[in-house]
């Protein structure tokens, strides 16, 4: 039987002025209490022992205790406490504490300047429902802990941290305004789900130090770093949750590896994806939309697996840089402002399948020393401003059953760089399908380019170019033409359409069964093209000639000095 207590600041029959005197009387019973407080603002400090119940007898707000210095409650036993205000001025000290066993808020509210305002220490339970915490950290230490239907306001640095062990389940409850994390879990377990979160100075949700993180439909807005963040070696999931206005959308690095499922990141002011030092991580159908600068970001040793993945709006959709990895399959990209995939920096790699690309400036840049490479299979690139594939340096790149259509060029390599192209095709390009120059290579088997509106295929310099059963249908120029000191042959190759020839080469290229209607001719001087169009990584691109110009790559300050003198006619010159 549980026995009952009234506090009353105004006295009563058989009541206790304060809630501590009912405390005492409770104690020396030792017996289940229930103690039944009247509306006003209690000034002490609460030492709740055993099973003890605390209730506000005229609901939520009307009891407020206080303390200027020290902890304001301080529970051992089975306690609960019921509509009460706790306000505590000591940010040196714990201003709810739980001791021993368990501890649960139900529509109580936490106020404090600063500190921790709810704290669960080592092997106790504590569970906060339908509560307020104001100000304050709710610390959960090798606990146990359960939060439903919350509110956390303004927390001076994270809003929840759970730590050493503990495990915690926070459900429909909203964060905002917290300085640092709304829910930081490090070297402990905890799920996060239907929640709001919004404002916070750091990620909104952070697991680091080996920690596991489960994260399921919530919404994330207006954050100054990280939507959701994974960091040294934690695990977790990801499901249905949506990020908008963060930094970086979710991010994972330093060996952690998250799964991320049916997430939509927008309008994140940075990237979408970022998976950096040796992170890795699997993400399955998301959606990126608007991101400010990369939608998905390996660099610097990350390794993602992306599956399934919509990338629409912003500036460029995959970055794989310095000496990062990544697999993406089924990515579908769209409307973006700079190139969709992009694999920059010395041995950076990029496996991409099942590739979809619409309405971008370019499709695939590569760039970079021997260790570059990528390797595209099965994928479309359409409507592409400059080249559906660009590749420099002394990178190397595969194709298989790439189809490019409309655009200004196929496929160009450039430099010292290398390029194998099997089973794929361009169509209606203004330029031509594969363009090779400096002292690149290509490699083409089953390559077909219909309607260009110049050439099939062309090499320059010192270029090489092997093409066994290529198809060059409709080419308004020429079907294949070599310049300079470009080397290369023909096998089993065929040119047809209203051109005017099929070859133009310069004595360099081997002609292996060669089948068309149209001339070859051997040119004394170089064929005219139109305009190559040479795509600077990170830079300009020039579509006519420039004289006359300084290009000044790489450099933080540039000074320009203009020299003027005066010749004997007076006249300045510079």
């Amino acid at each position: 039987m549980v026995a009952r207590y009234v506090v009353s600041p105004r006295g009563g029959r058989r009541g206790y002025p304060d809630i501590t005197s009912a405390l005492r009387a409770a104690a020396a019973r030792g017996r289940a209490a229930q103690i039944e407080i009247a509306p006003g603002h209690y000034d002490e400090m609460l030492l709740v022992r055993g099973e003890v119940r605390l209730v506000a007898l005229e609901g939520s707000g009307s009891v407020v205790v206080s303390r200027p210095h020290g902890t304001v409650l301080e529970s051992s036993g089975a306690v609960r406490v019921e509509g009460l205000v706790l306000t505590g001025n000591d940010t040196e000290a714990d201003a709810v504490a739980c001791q021993w066993g368990t501890l649960t808020l139900d529509h109580t509210e936490v106020r404090v300047r600063g500190g921790v305002a709810v704290h669960a220490r080592s092997h106790t339970s504590v569970t906060l429902r339908d509560s307020t915490v104001r100000h304050g950290r709710t610390l959960f230490s090798g606990s146990s802990g359960l939060v439903e239907r919350c509110r956390f306001t303004d927390a001076a640095d994270n809003a929840i941290a759970v730590i050493e062990g503990a495990r915690v389940s926070v459900h429909g409850s909203r964060i905002e305004g917290s300085r640092i994390h709304g829910v930081r879990v490090c070297d402990a377990y905890g799920v996060v789900t239907g929640c709001e979160l919004t404002g916070t100075g750091n990620a909104a949700l952070m697991a680091d130090t080996r920690a596991e993180l489960t994260v399921a439909d919530c919404t994330i807005t207006a954050v100054h770093a990280e939507g959701i963040m994974f960091i040294e070696q934690s695990r977790g999931s990801v499901d249905r949750t949506r990020v908008t206005d963060a930094r970086h959308g979710i991010g994972a690095a330093s060996g952690a590896d998250p799964v991320v499922r049916g997430c939509v990141l927008t309008a994140c002011r940075d990237t979408g994806i970022n998976v950096q030092t040796s992170g890795r991580g699997r993400f399955e159908d998301c959606q990126v939309v608007g991101a400010g600068n990369v939608a998905v970001f390996s660099t610097k040793g990350g390794a993602p697996e992306v599956r399934g993945c919509r990338v629409s709006g912003g500036n460029v959709g995959i970055a794989v840089t310095e000496g990062a990895r990544g697999r993406f399959s089924g990515i579908g990209i769209e409307d973006l402002t700079g190139s969709a995939l992009r694999v920059f920096d010395d041995d950076s790699t990029a496996v991409f399948e099942r590739v979809r690309v619409d309405r971008c400036p370019s499709g695939l840049e590569v760039r970079g020393n021997g260790g570059t490479t990528a390797e595209v299979a099965d994928s479309e690139f359409h409507d592409f401003a400059l080249a559906a594939v660009a590749v420099g340096g002394q990178a190397r790149v595969s194709l298989k059953g790439i189809r490019a259509e409309r655009g200004v060029l196929g496929f160009g390599v450039g430099e010292e760089a290398s390029l194998r192209v099997s089973d794929s095709g361009v169509r209606a390009v203004t330029s031509g399908g594969a363009v090779v120059f400096g002292g690149a290579r290509l490699f083409a088997t089953d390559l077909a380019v219909t309607g260009s509106g110049a050439l099939g295929v062309y090499g320059r310099d010192s270029a090489y170019l092997d093409v066994t059963r290529g198809v060059f249908t409709d080419c308004t120029a020429v079907g294949a033409a070599f310049d300079d000191e470009c080397g290369g042959r023909l096998v089993d190759c065929s040119v047809s359409g209203p051109g005017d020839t099929a070859v133009r080469h310069n004595g360099r290229v081997d002609l292996v069964s060669l089948s068309t209607s149209l001339p070859v001719v051997r040119n004394e001087e170089p064929v005219e093209v139109p305009p190559t169009i040479v795509n600077i990584f990170n830079g300009p691109v020039f579509n006519k000639p420039v004289i006359n110009s300084h290009i000044l790559w790489n450099n933080d300050n540039v000074n320009h000095v203009i020299q003027r003198h005066t010749t004997e006619d007076g006249l300045a010159h510079e």
